[in-house]
């Protein structure tokens, strides 16, 4: 069986368990004053009046003052609850970049489920998606704690939510009675390939996509394997999504699937194969917006020698091996072939990459990269770099930037040669 789980994983099975027994005890946290916290356990008992009552209580927690607040609250309530509540406000307070403030001040996390979970703009983009699509009901697999379920109900889209962790589980039933999806968000704890998703519109597939030694690669090596979730995908004639890793080969794309690249405030965040939509489509898509920028099939720019302005395009452009549509659409060609940075002679704006303003173009050379920048009197650097084996902080070491005016410097290479490019951003 499986372990999709995006909490930690469990070698029970997956039958239902009406009451938490020792034997179900998998991952052990401390906090400051070292008592051990089971996560499905301590989740339990923060259901309980006293544990909602305690973690209202514990909600704005400093770290700092962990062990005193600890401390104190042992007089009067059980220490493993304690524990529970402080490590559970401290999951809250990391999970707000991802969910904001509102909503995960009433969530529950595992630690692995704040870490892995999908950030809510993107999980409400794919959602909408899913709705543009006319799905009405979904089947997520490799649930997690919750994040997507969550949008697609609030999309108004029916969801079985499945997940083999128990704790991971309980957490995503806790959160669709939490926000008060309770009615749309079925959770099921069970292993993934044993459950029967005929009935639904579309299926969501979340693979686990770390290890016991970190991160996992290899997309045959994700719990469950990739080519387990396109199987999954393709059974019946309906709407499907994959989530994987951006840095997925194109060559493991299957033909018959749509691939999409999104970045959320420049950063990448995932990719996804969608099943049903535009077989052999090609598309970055770029949140908050959304801006989607679709393949054309354009052959690779050509290389030119530096203009007046660079283009850096979005990481999910990138990712998507669209440099070329962006690069039409500014009329320029690229600094190196192998490296993807566009340049041109005219200001074109376009959503898909930051223009920059060249003033100098100069062989790679630290003390006349340190000369110039004295002259300009240029005290904040942003160094950015493609095929350059610099790396930034060793740099601004070593030219000791002083002064206030501000610069960018580009480490690349130009047709083949180390070279700087200094400039700045285009407001």
């Amino acid at each position: 069986m499986y372990d999709c789980s995006h909490g930690a994983g469990s070698s029970q099975s997956p039958a239902a368990r009406p009451r938490p027994t020792p034997r179900r005890r998998h991952t052990v946290h401390r906090l400051a004053h070292n008592v051990p916290v089971n996560d499905l356990d301590a989740l339990l008992a923060l259901l309980t009046p006293e544990g909602r009552a305690l973690l209202d209580e514990v909600r704005d927690t400093d770290p700092a003052r962990e062990l005193a607040v600890a401390t104190r609250l042992r007089r009067t309530h059980p220490a493993e609850l304690v524990s529970a509540a402080l490590g559970q406000a401290r999951l809250r307070q990391r999970a707000v970049a991802k969910f904001g403030a509102e909503d995960a001040g009433r969530m529950y996390f595992t630690p692995n489920g704040v870490e892995q979970s999908t950030r809510a703009s993107v999980a409400a983009y794919r959602a909408g998606r899913m709705s543009a699509l006319g799905v009405t009901s979904v089947a997520d697999l490799c649930c997690g704690i919750g994040g997507d379920a969550i949008a697609l109900a609030r999309a108004g889209i029916r969801v079985l939510a499945v997940d083999r962790d128990p704790a991971t589980a309980a957490a995503a039933r806790a959160n669709a009675g939490a926000l008060g999806l309770g009615e749309l968000i079925e959770v099921r704890e069970a292993d993934v390939t044993e459950v029967d998703t005929a009935g639904y519109d579309a299926v969501f597939v979340d693979p686990a996509r770390r290890g016991g030694r970190g991160r996992v690669f290899d997309p045959e090596a994700y719990s469950p394997p990739l080519s387990w979730a396109v199987e999954a995908a393709r059974t019946g004639d309906r709407a499907a999504a994959l989530k994987i890793a951006p840095g997925v080969p194109h060559e493991v794309v299957p033909e018959d699937a749509e691939a999409e690249w999104i970045s959320d405030g420049g950063d990448v965040k995932e990719a996804v194969l969608w099943f049903g939509t535009a077989p052999g489509a090609v598309r970055a898509t770029l949140l908050p917006g959304p801006r989607t920028l679709l393949g054309t099939g354009l052959p690779d720019p050509e290389v030119r020698t530096p203009g007046r302005y660079l283009y850096e395009p979005d990481g999910a452009v990138v990712r998507a091996h669209l440099v070329a549509e962006v690069a039409e659409q500014v009329e320029g060609g690229l600094l190196d072939a192998t490296i993807a940075y566009v340049t041109a002679d005219e200001l074109r704006p376009t959503p898909y990459a930051t223009a920059y303003e060249i003033t100098d173009v100069m062989p790679f050379n630290v003390k006349k990269l340190k000369a110039l920048l004295r002259e300009r009197r240029v005290g904040t650097l942003t160094v950015k770099k493609r095929g350059s084996a610099v790396e930034p902080e060793e740099l601004r070491r070593k030219v000791k930037p002083q002064g206030p005016n501000a610069a960018t410097v580009f480490m690349t290479r130009v047709a083949g040669a180390p070279t700087m490019l200094i400039g700045h951003p285009v407001r």
